[in-house]
């Protein structure tokens, strides 16, 4: 089920937090879905289990020490005090999602959703900016069967968060001039997912495959439905769904049960029921089709790579099977060493293979994704994964791969759990979905009873080749070349005029008061360990739950690439795993999947990051591969011609990318080609690298002394010296590191417009900027600061409010100083509709000089620092980002209490070190604007500079 099986997909809850978006949502991936049932029995699923904890004893239990609540107007209310980190998540589930839709009103539920964050009777005004004030990770999405809220914030905002979702719940405005508005920006949302050929796809297959189920139409609907919206007909769909009734609201972190469950009373109680709330189908097996065969549905279109998309029916989120589908799933596609991965990549016919088990409210389905490597025929791809799942139904697997896939799925369950956000999201999504919170107990429980003969079992059952819908993208362009188009006027016909800028006075007199009172917790700092041999390692025990994370940052980045050899440092990195000394890949790879751990490598700009997550008794494990590997990679010919026909493939969906061949291009324009930062991959130069020149690489550039390592979580320290001591310490490098001239980057003398044309695309990608600062820049703290006001966040800042909320031109506008080592960009990104993008370039180039000449507010500066150092311990609850923070800090040079002093650092900006930070770094006259997809008018063409 989605989200138990999609954990490993899309690596929950990183998924919707970063840019403050009003709306993400699935396609393909959703979670199970939101249903609320009454009735606090076992799920279904629990049939096959044995009653009891979850069978791993290393199992993080997400239910243990859970309240339910149910108060008097029906809403479910789901508490669990976690008392590890000073923040709290509060999230609000409805079940409400595209399944509820009919003919004429897909995507309404989307729709909605957008419009409840544009302010209610009592608060009219965007509640974007209500979180940012607060500090709080806030987002929401909308799915097959759910619609969710959710953020996190200090505890002492816990009662403020509550009183602002009591009061979207009743009092939404839903008005013609927001519908109007969020209507331009949902069409910019839909015609962004159609600028990729695998959304093409998949909406498609879905149709076919579920023809009569609002489950074959895409969650977001289509773009004529969404203009026919009426206001009475999203009034009405609010007024049916938005009941307490109908709705779980789920409360983790550091709180107290009883006084909040009084302050829930209090904000929720005296909402009103409304509507009915409709029970939970029973369970039903989905029955295998006595059809024939349906013929693969064949999309030829632009695009770059071939796909194949294959659908099965499965059934609910609570049928006594969906255990040991998620237990095929692993076996099919869980890692290195499952079944297709071996029988399609490592056989050269695909550059990569995907699959996930979602079911829902009503049923369910299997997906199966790949794509075709270069040259390679999805007839021939669909023929081997036939014959892979043919094995399946006539053998049992082994008892090797059945114990792996369940090992491989209890701990990714646990891994995704270490967060309170994460907890509260799988509370929420069972309680809703499969109608009780403690579902992933009893599915755990059934993992563990899953035997060889269930697996061989339900994929005869479900897994036939008449229940199967199936899709082919064929492209239609396949060279990945792209044209620059542009003439014209630079100024459009339409001129909008700037609002004035929104006053965070206006903000306070709507935001709900905090506990004062609070104090923060100190950040704990970590112990820095330096061996001998200049390698750096930080560790940092946290006992919370039993996992690890061990990260790592080498000085091996693409900046080292020559164009030549352009990708040689993302293709050394691929190829660590790839073999060491005495073992090769599968090898490596079953060493951790069969504990469930994982390893990765992944090279950019400057530097190669390594990301390792475990149970913490398999720490021993994880550190001797990655020994192995930093120090004995053997990077064997066979693997290296694989993964360089993966790496050719991967250009190929870049260079049909608009976000991707945009930043190419703007990176290109703003960096001279003798810059380390200029070099991208090509055709050419991905094919004129050898082993030779990985070896090289491998030995000039992997190297203790310019080689951090963090440990983070459930270790004895001295136990972990030693461990880090005895693998790492043998580790030598001659000479000094290897060093690069960075040449000075000047302004553009003017600005530079260019419009990379790719065919078939529906939306446009923008950035805006050119060179700025590094990491140690003394300006960074008040770039910071700079930024979250222009455009830190879409919901709350200048850029979101007036390009976002007021002219409806873009889904997403947002602005980051991208500080490394080294000086890197400003950029302003955006994705507008082609005919929208020269108006919001214009009105984004406008709203610079107006920051520039005039200046911020003090109110400003105070409400942009209160939602900085507000959100910073937010951000630290997650296990993850605390283990890349102190990384990086150290990467970067900082001291070991920058982790705990950058909230100060924030707070001592002043006033007129914003401006004067404004005058130097923002440059609307100089500076670079690459609009990619489809020909915009408007723009002035120019090649980058050489």
């Amino acid at each position: 089920m989605s989200l138990l099986g999609n954990l490993r997909r899309y690596g929950l809850p990183g998924l919707f937090f970063g840019l403050c978006l009003s709306a993400v949502f699935y396609f393909g991936g959703p979670n199970h879905s939101a249903q609320l049932a009454a009735s606090a029995a076992p799920s279904p699923i629990a049939v096959a289990a044995t009653p009891g904890a979850p069978p791993n004893a290393q199992s993080l239990s997400t239910t243990e020490n859970v309240r339910k609540t149910v108060l008097a107007n029906g809403l479910t209310v789901l508490t669990k005090e976690i008392h590890t980190s000073p923040v709290v998540s509060v999230q609000v589930w409805y079940r409400v999602g595209s399944r509820n839709e009919t003919a004429g009103l897909s995507g309404i539920s989307h729709q909605l959703e957008h419009l409840l964050f544009k302010g209610t009777t009592q608060r009219p005004i965007q509640f974007g900016r209500l979180f940012s004030a607060l500090g709080s990770a806030s987002n929401a999405f909308t799915s097959y069967d759910e619609t969710a809220y959710f953020g996190t914030v200090e505890r002492d905002k816990l009662d403020a968060l509550l009183t602002l979702e009591a009061d979207r719940m009743e009092n939404s405005l839903i008005n013609p001039e927001s519908l109007t508005s969020e209507k331009r920006v949902v069409i910019s949302e839909l015609q962004g997912y159609e600028n990729s050929p695998n959304y093409r796809l998949n909406r498609a297959v879905m149709r076919a495959a579920f023809p009569q189920r609002a489950y074959g139409l895409p969650v977001g609907g289509t773009k004529a439905d969404v203009e026919k919206f009426t206001v009475e007909q999203v009034r009405q769909y609010y007024r049916t769904y938005y009941s307490p009734s109908n709705a779980t609201l789920v409360i983790t972190g550091d709180f107290q049960t009883e006084p909040v469950l009084a302050a829930v009373q209090k904000a929720f109680g005296k909402v009103p029921k409304l509507g009915t709330t409709a029970q939970a189908p029973a369970a039903q097996a989905a029955s295998p089709s006595s059809q024939a065969a349906k013929a693969p549905l064949v999309l030829r279109e632009p695009g770059s790579a071939a796909l194949l998309k294959a659908v099965y029916p499965l059934p609910n989120v609570n049928h006594p099977d969906v255990a040991a589908l998620n237990v095929l799933d692993y076996v099919l596609t869980g890692g290195r060493s499952s079944r297709l991965y071996q029988a399609l990549v490592e056989s050269g016919l695909a550059s990569d293979v995907s699959g996930y088990a979602a079911t829902l409210i009503e049923s369910g389905w299997y997906e199966l994704n790949a794509t075709a490597a270069p040259g390679q025929n999805l007839s021939k791809i669909d023929q081997v994964l036939q014959q892979t799942l043919t094995a399946l139904r006539d053998r049992t697997v082994t008892e090797e791969e059945l114990k792996r896939a369940k090992t491989q799925l209890q701990a990714a369950i646990t891994l995704q759990s270490r967060d309170i956000t994460s907890q509260a999201f799988q509370l929420g999504d069972d309680q809703t979905s499969a109608g009780d919170y403690r579902y992933r107990d009893h599915f755990l429980a059934a993992v563990e009873q899953v035997r060889a003969a269930d697996v061989q079992r339900v994929a005869r059952t479900y897994f036939s080749p008449q229940s199967r819908t199936i899709g082919f993208f064929e492209p239609t362009q396949v060279d990945g070349r792209v044209g620059t188009a542009a003439t014209g006027s630079t100024q459009t016909a339409e001129q909008f005029n700037l609002g004035p800028p929104v006053d965070p006075s206006e903000v306070a007199k709507y935001l709900p008061p905090s506990d004062s009172t609070d104090t923060r917790t100190p950040q704990a700092l970590p112990e820095t360990v330096s061996l001998p041999n200049g390698l750096r390692v930080l560790l940092l025990p946290d006992r919370s739950t039993p996992t690890v994370t061990l990260s790592g940052y080498v000085q091996a980045g693409s900046e080292f690439d020559t164009t030549a050899k352009a990708g040689l440092a993302s293709l050394t990195a691929e190829n660590l795993m790839n073999g060491a000394q005495g073992k090769d890949a599968l090898t490596l790879a079953k060493t951790l999947e069969d504990r469930g751990a994982s390893l990765g490598f992944s090279a950019n700009r400057e530097g190669v990051i390594i990301s390792s997550n475990a149970l913490a008794a398999d720490l021993t494990t994880v550190t001797q591969t990655l020994a192995s590997v930093l120090q004995q990679a053997t990077f064997p010919a066979q693997e290296l011609e694989l993964s360089r026909q993966r790496a050719l493939t991967a250009l190929k969906v870049e260079l049909d990318n608009p976000a991707r061949l945009g930043r190419r291009a703007f990176q290109q324009a703003v960096y001279p080609n003798n810059h380390p930062f200029y070099a991208f991959p090509s055709e050419a130069s991905l094919k004129g690298i050898d082993r030779s020149d990985l070896v090289n690489f491998y030995r000039a550039h992997y190297r203790p002394d310019t080689t951090v390592l963090t440990l983070l979580g459930d270790f004895e320290p001295s136990q972990a010296r030693a461990l880090l001591e005895r693998e790492f310490g043998s580790w030598q490098a001659s000479g000094k590191p290897p060093a690069l001239e960075f040449p000075p980057v000047p302004l553009p003398k003017a600005v530079v417009r260019l419009n990379p044309v790719l065919p078939g695309k529906a939306q446009s990608i923008t950035y805006l900027g050119y060179s700025a600062i590094d990491r140690k820049d003394p300006r960074f703290y008040a770039a910071l600061v700079l930024n979250e006001i222009l455009g830190g966040n879409t919901l709350a800042s200048r850029l979101g409010t007036e390009i976002r909320d007021r002219q409806g031109l873009t889904y997403g506008i947002y602005s980051y100083f991208q500080a490394g080592i080294n000086a890197g960009p400003f950029l302003i990104q955006m994705q507008t509709a082609p005919e929208d993008a020269q108006r919001a370039v214009d009105s984004t180039l406008r709203l610079l000089k107006q920051l520039r000449d005039q200046g911020v507010t003090s109110n400003e500066l105070a409400a942009a620092k209160r939602s900085i150092t507000n959100s910073y311990p937010v951000g630290l609850a997650d296990p993850d980002s605390v283990a890349n923070t102190i990384l990086m800090n150290a990467v970067y040079g900082l001291g070991r209490e920058e982790i705990r002093q950058f909230p100060s650092q924030i707070e001592a900006v002043t006033l007129q070190q914003v401006n004067q930070t404004a005058k130097e770094l923002l440059s609307p006259d100089n500076l670079v604007v690459v609009t990619a997809g489809p020909a915009v008018s408007g723009t002035g063409a120019s090649a980058p500079r050489s």
